[in-house]
């Protein structure tokens, strides 16, 4: 037996035509796909930008340093936003 409140909502969510429709287990996938693949070029960057990271300190090169530490956050922010975008494109296929 549903209360008045859950009877209620299901109206309410019949209601409204943007209201986000339920997670089917293949949309679940399709972003832990996502994140799978968007986690990999993450670390991918990472591993490619701090060896840079390492050999500019190892060269006693510390301007070289601090660009390439400011270019490690910067495409960490690009890819998660890459990655949020993906995932809302997902989110919104019928």
């Amino acid at each position: 037996m549903k209360s008045a409140y859950e009877l209620a909502m299901e109206r309410l969510a019949k209601s409204d035509p943007d209201a986000p429709k339920p997670m089917t287990a293949e949309r679940k996938e399709r972003l832990a796909e996502i994140d799978r693949v968007y986690q990999g070029k993450l670390a991918e960057r990472e591993i490619f930008l701090k060896q840079q990271l390492h050999a500019a300190l190892a060269g006693q090169k510390f301007d070289d340093a601090d660009k390439l530490r400011k270019q490690i956050a910067n495409e960490k922010a690009r890819l998660e936003e890459e990655r949020e975008d993906e995932k809302e494109r997902a989110r919104r296929q019928k």
